[in-house]
């Protein structure tokens, strides 16, 4: 019970103290850090479309962090969540083109999610077959192929998704039939937020509900364990890298079909690392995971906002600063509380053997 409030504490902890360092350095603009934070924060909750920014920013975000902490749970360290990202948006964007105003909006919202999440995947379990075939290091193998995947896309939008007019390293706009509908009339919040929330609820059920499940967590509390119960590790590495690249995969849908509605070279870069973060603010629980992702959706709405309040001359750079500081802070807390949790652990023990 103390171990479950700890987690918590810490990451709270975590946010505040990020939150601290990022507006002290408002105090280097000759700025006073709470009436900045105030009239940001009274902006943002005095406009419903901007609230509704947060949402948007959040709903990427719920998916590459579930991309992490789906292989977490198995032990495992999915560093490769932007590359799968891109696969996704590739898939996403090429189907929404060639199908787009050709058949009905929801059938065609269907084919792209699922070819989304395919493609993510396939990029997922290639990453898996190395570690389960080759014993291959997942974190270098699934960190190296977000360089393959981003290649490319590169190179695909350089020759056959290029713009009509082949002047931008930009696809064409889908039709809007293939756009995600918009769920809350005067923002940009879509359909892909539910969608995010109940695979969520799903992952979860999936993790704690199902054999499949209890498989993947017994591999990642002790592999050796799990292959003497009849577990087979191997497969497990290959399915949670193959679910996990889907995940990632579906962020791309929600970007390509809710969003940009095309796809731009380099866009969103830093999604994939930010969904680590977010995984580990919430302990890899995938309920957990919405509300980070949400907690990270407002901060980079607030940062986005300072850098408009009229009179300030706040950077634009203050967005990715604080979310930066954050992220870090939530980082570094993960490792002083394993810390201090062996500490513990060696004290304990200590006393018992001195019974």
């Amino acid at each position: 019970m103390k171990k479950r409030l700890g987690v918590p504490l810490y990451n709270i902890g975590a946010v505040l103290v990020g939150l601290v360092i990022s507006a002290s350095l408002l105090l280097f603009l000759k700025l006073n850090p709470i009436e900045v934070v105030a009239l940001a924060v009274k902006k943002i909750t005095s406009d419903g479309y901007t609230m509704g920014e947060i949402l948007v920013k959040a709903t990427p975000l719920i998916f590459t962090s579930l991309a992490f902490a789906f292989t977490y749970k198995a032990n495992l360290f999915n560093i490769g969540a932007q590359g799968q990202f891109y696969a996704g948006a590739i898939a996403a964007i090429a189907l929404s083109l060639a199908l787009g105003g050709r058949i009905p909006q929801a059938l065609l919202i269907l084919i792209v999610l699922v070819a989304a999440f395919a493609s993510g995947a396939v990029v997922g379990g290639l990453i898996g077959f190395a570690k389960s075939k080759f014993r291959a290091n997942e974190f270098l193998v699934s960190m190296m192929s977000t360089y393959v995947v981003s290649a490319l896309m590169d190179f695909l939008l350089r020759t056959s998704l290029q713009e009509t007019k082949a002047e931008y390293l930009q696809t064409d706009a889908i039709a809007k039939s293939a756009y995600l509908p918009v769920i809350v009339p005067g923002t940009r919040v879509h359909l892909g937020f539910v969608i995010a929330v109940m695979t969520a609820i799903l992952i979860w059920v999936l993790l704690y509900k199902t054999p499949l499940g209890f498989r993947i967590r017994a591999v990642g509390y002790n592999h050796n364990a799990a292959e003497l119960g009849g577990i087979r590790s191997g497969r497990i590495y290959v399915t949670a890298f193959l679910i996990a690249g889907g995940l990632a995969g579906m962020a791309g849908f929600t970007e390509v079909n809710g969003v940009q509605h095309m796809l731009l070279q380099n866009f969103n870069t830093s999604i994939g690392s930010f969904g680590i973060g977010i995984a580990i603010l919430a302990n890899g629980n995938p309920i957990g995971c919405i509300f980070a992702s949400i907690l990270f959706g407002f901060l980079n709405v607030m940062g986005t906002t300072m850098g408009r309040l009229p009179g300030l001359n706040i950077p634009a750079s203050i967005i990715d600063l604080i979310e930066g500081v954050v992220m870090i802070c939530v980082i570094m807390s993960y490792f002083v509380r394993k810390a201090a949790e062996t500490r513990s652990e060696k004290q304990r023990l200590k006393k018992a053997g001195g019974k």
